[in-house]
């Protein structure tokens, strides 16, 4: 005997073609195909109104939602996304809470704020990106503000009248707050050390201050000193660069860096006057209402204080204990060791270097906290190297002589200057 197929929809169609060909008791009908009667006239009804198609199998829709979110607050945060088109729902309901308190009850979950703005078409998908894992880095970690700042210059782009912007960005490591965003038509130490003046008068200073190697932060001379690097020291600040090729190692400043893209330079304004304008509204933004997710949705501007470190009246050098030799680089940057000149660099003149004896021989030459190379004194004459290529030689091997490849940094000069000691 052959198996009896049936559907849903078929006896659907048996029970109203039974009714229609009969008419007896409707009741002893619904209980023969075992559905309630309030079930039988939906049947009758739907195939009266739609013929058989209205017999067809439908997907459930509620009428009501108690839950659901009321259209006045689906529109207040369809405003808030409008007018600040680069938050995601979480720093859209942070912004609002922040705004008033008491719309953390009448606001819906962060996922139902997202369907909202994704229902309204408000929600862009963002590009798939490689993510690799970034390896644990030996650099300082902030603690509290001023303890590091981050400055860096975001890469240039065209304004409406084809002139470039170079912005200049200074940030508080700890609590992210947006020091300094100044564009500059051409990134130049001198203007650019004139807004680090007016950020350390506005703030007071840093303990550390974090930058990659590009100019003015960084150069090929010993140590990577500039102009702009050595009155950090003299003001009491520690330099502080990532490894070239390594922005991951200054993430949090490339995280801004991206949010400075979106939301003040798309598109760039007419001039440099009114995209200058633009930044000044977008960092004000930035540290008093955007919410910051590492910062459990608080703005910048309620984590950051003031430096107690003011702006000094008077630069003063570096100091060195007791037992470091201290020699007063000349004019040309160039300080004398046991009869022989050695060039450092002309950021240097007139400036205090210390020498420390490290091993037999060798001795390391800072600038206050940077090293800018290691005195190599084994050889007929003293040689200057790199802090890269001071390492001690393997037992036997000789010791660098000018000339040598990858060796030495700095040329030495044979000069008259009297013999140290040691």
């Amino acid at each position: 005997m052959p198996w009896k197929e049936t559907c849903s929809v078929s006896e659907r169609m048996r029970f109203v073609v039974r009714w229609s060909e009969e008419e007896g008791n409707f009741s002893a009908l619904c209980r023969e195909f075992r559905v309630s009667r309030k079930t039988g006239y939906k049947w009758l009804e739907r195939c009266e109104r739609e013929g058989p198609g209205g017999l067809e199998d439908r997907d459930p829709i509620a009428r009501k939602c108690p839950h659901r979110t009321a259209e006045a607050v689906e529109d207040e945060l369809v405003v808030a996304r409008k007018a600040h088109p680069f938050w995601g729902p979480r720093k859209v309901r942070a912004w609002l809470v922040g705004r008033d308190a008491a719309a953390d009850d009448a606001l819906p979950a962060i996922s139902t704020i997202g369907e909202i703005f994704k229902r309204r078409g408000l929600l862009r998908p963002r590009k798939r990106r490689l993510r690799v894992p970034i390896a644990p880095l030996p650099r300082a970690e902030a603690a509290g503000p001023n303890e590091i700042w981050s400055t860096d210059f975001k890469g240039h782009f065209a304004l409406g009248d084809r002139s470039r912007c170079h912005p200049l960005t200074i940030a508080d490591v700890y609590s992210r707050y947006s020091l300094k965003c100044e564009g500059f038509a051409n990134p130049r130490e001198e203007p650019v050390r004139e807004q680090f003046e007016l950020a350390f008068r506005e703030f007071g200073l840093p303990a550390r201050m974090r930058s990659d190697n590009g100019v003015p932060f960084a150069s090929t001379a010993p140590g990577g000193l500039t102009r702009l690097v050595v009155w950090w020291v003299k003001l009491g600040i520690v330099p502080e660069r990532i490894d070239p090729g390594h922005p991951e190692q200054n993430g949090r400043h490339e995280r801004f860096h991206r949010t400075l893209k979106e939301e003040a330079t798309k598109p760039p304004r007419a001039d440099l006057a009114s995209q200058q304008r633009r930044f000044d509204e977008f960092r004000r933004e930035y540290n008093e209402e955007r919410p910051h997710e590492s910062l459990e949705d608080r703005p910048p501007g309620r984590i950051y204080a003031l430096s107690m470190r003011p702006f000094p009246a008077t630069l003063r050098g570096p100091e060195y204990d007791a037992e470091t030799i201290v020699r007063r680089a000349d004019d040309a940057g160039r300080i004398s060791w046991k009869g022989t000149l050695l060039r450092l660099t002309r950021c240097l003149e007139n400036e205090p270097v210390g020498l420390r004896e490290i091993d037999d021989g060798r001795w390391e030459v800072r600038y206050g906290p940077v090293v800018l190379g290691v005195i190599d004194a084994r050889g007929p004459k003293p040689v200057l190297m790199c802090a890269e290529a001071s390492k001690a030689p393997e037992p036997g091997a000789r010791a660098p002589v000018p000339g040598d490849r990858g060796a030495v940094c700095v040329a030495s000069e044979t000069g008259s200057g009297a013999e140290a000691p040691g």
